[in-house]
């Protein structure tokens, strides 16, 4: 732009020499630039830098004449009379091919202040990244809030969870309660140097959460706008004013989204309660339905809920919007998994998962398509699929455990155990390694170590169905079988009085020599549709029942699946 050229990350130089840009500054040159030569209202430049923000109308003018001082002697902004502003100078893209994809940005959780509840400022920050990945055009690649939350809790700097993720730039924030509002303080640092990008505070009363969700996108979309942005994109689209049972139906979906990944049996079944009265009382609020499916399909796996029991929530929780283009997309990986496991209809569970093969990897995404691919025997297949999730988020305690259990069932014995060790190693007192570790490292010479892992996760997820069983598995592997048929007859009394998950204590009869017992348990799990039971099936623990007529049979369920699937292909 004459003497001045600005830099694809908002460096705006005169010849060799930058000039200090507000961040609003930069928007509006951004937007101008996107429409030069057109003429660009105030309202629509108001909503691009500020989007619903109360802000005195003088504001626009005032930024403009800012931004004309910045771009002196260069007269390139026009006011055009009761009309608006145009870019009317001389401007070039200089070297197009060389403009850079989106810059990959980590959004750690927001931290709380006093008199905020704990689960707010990571639900808020979680469902920012979701927002912004799903907007387009693209502003930036965010990255799995998996890993990035899972190196926050190891108290990492941003910059240091940054060069972690291989990030370009880090979001931080601070949430604070005000009288009856919240305030918001984010800053955004550029993780090569660690320079400070820009900060702001946003404040909304505390039941417009929403509308805070909803400002900050915007935001950071607006500073992260390319040339190429189009005004219609960089600016939110205007949406109404979230209503004041909109705003509760939120709170209530972060606080259930916080309360359920806790796997903690009581805390999962009340956030089955802040879940289903969030979608009362929004029955539009998608991260709800969302949530509500996934934490059905996680009680059935940690043998809180029968599969049927789960599989009618995800049914009935999905259903209305599982047929409705993009909207529904998201929940059709749940519902093939309730398809297969449940309905023991592999037609149709392979219709839902070709159909949201293009999703990206998401933590329960990808834990149900892996559920189906193991139980179908595709070991390989799983394989690469978990190691393909594992680029994209490192620090997942479950991806790595479920690659070395992969390995397992595919019989790569030694690089299960080099990889169950590995996870165990990197994510210390993490459920998924102890689980899958305690299960693997029993079976290849290392019981009395696995007893030792499988009872520590015992004790800190207590009614944890599978832990115990596994803890009996590695006791009777290590000789101690009075102490596991104890354990064993615990889960055998506790059956009569709640649903217990009977599929991983087969391997621990298989262990004890009785091997009826272990038949009596997978076929209490077939008829309870076990969402284990194949894979349970595929086994090596479980070696010893092969030859049994019964256990024969129960192969020949997937193999009769398979067989309809062949007949009925998908239609492309």
């Amino acid at each position: 732009m004459g003497e001045f050229r600005l830099e694809a990350d908002g460096t705006l130089l005169r010849g060799e020499t930058a000039v200090p840009l507000e961040a609003d500054e930069l928007a509006a040159l951004r937007v101008l630039l996107a429409h030069r030569g057109q003429i660009v209202t105030p309202l629509q430049l108001k909503q691009a830098l500020w989007g619903d923000e109360a802000v005195a109308a003088e504001r626009v003018a005032e930024c403009l004449a800012s931004l004309r001082e910045r771009l002196e002697p260069e007269d390139c902004i026009e006011s055009v009379p009761r009309r608006g502003y145009r870019f009317s100078g001389e401007a070039q893209l200089l070297h197009p091919e060389a403009v850079p994809g989106p810059p990959r940005l980590a959004i750690l959780p927001f931290t709380a202040g006093f008199n905020v509840p704990e689960y707010l400022g990571p639900a808020i920050a979680e469902d920012v990244g979701m927002r912004l990945a799903e907007a387009q055009p693209v502003a930036a690649l965010i990255l799995s809030a998996t890993s990035v939350f899972d190196l926050f809790r190891r108290n990492l700097a941003p910059r240091q969870i940054g060069e972690k993720m291989n990030a370009d730039l880090v979001l931080s924030g601070e949430l604070h309660a005000i009288a009856m509002r919240y305030r918001l303080r984010v800053e955004m640092v550029r993780v090569e140097n660690g320079g400070q990008l820009w900060a702001e505070d946003l404040l909304v009363d505390r039941t417009q959460i929403v509308e805070l969700v909803r400002d900050l996108v915007n935001r950071i979309r607006m500073r992260l706008s390319g040339l190429g942005l189009s005004l219609a994109a960089a600016a939110a689209t205007p949406e109404l004013e979230p209503t004041l049972q909109q705003g509760e139906a939120y709170e209530l979906f972060a606080r259930g989204r916080y309360e359920w990944q806790s796997l903690e049996r009581h805390r999962m079944q009340d956030a089955v309660q802040h879940l289903e009265r969030a979608l009362e009382l929004d029955p539009d609020l998608m991260e709800a339905r969302v949530n509500l499916v996934n934490l059905s399909l996680s009680q059935s796996a940690c043998g809180f809920l029968a599969a049927p029991a789960a599989a009618e929530t995800v049914h009935r929780v999905a259903g209305p919007v599982a047929d409705l283009p993009r909207r529904g997309e998201i929940l059709l990986p749940a519902l093939g998994w309730t398809l297969f496991h449940v309905g023991r209809d592999l037609p149709g569970a392979l219709r839902a998962f070709a159909r949201s093969a293009h999703l990206p990897h998401d933590p329960w995404i990808t834990r149900a398509r892996m559920m189906f691919t193991l139980s179908r025997r595709r070991f390989g297949e799983a394989i690469e699929m978990e190691s393909a999730a594992i680029r994209v988020d490192p620090y997942s305690s479950w991806l790595q455990a479920r690659l070395a259990w992969a390995y397992h069932l595919a019989g790569e014995f030694s690089l299960s155990v080099r990889t169950a060790h590995a996870a165990l190693e990197r994510f210390p007192a993490q459920n998924g390694p102890e689980l899958y570790g305690a299960m693997i490292l029993a079976f290849h010479g290392e019981p009395a170590k696995a007893a030792e892992v499988a009872q520590a996760l015992e004790r800190r997820i207590p009614y944890f169905d599978p832990a115990t069983a596994v803890h009996a598995y590695a006791l009777a592997m290590s000789g101690r079988h009075e102490e596991a048929r104890a354990i064993l007859e615990r889960l055998q009394w506790l059956s009569r009085e709640r649903y217990v998950m009977s599929t991983f204590s087969s391997a621990a009869y298989v262990a004890l020599g009785d091997l009826d017992t272990a038949l009596a348990q997978l076929r209490a799990a077939d008829n309870l549709r076990c969402p284990w039971f194949f894979q349970m099936l595929a086994d090596p623990r479980v070696s010893a029942l092969r030859d049994h007529a019964e256990f024969a049979s129960m192969l020949g369920i997937l193999e009769r699946m398979e067989a309809e699937a062949a007949a009925d292909p998908i239609e492309e």
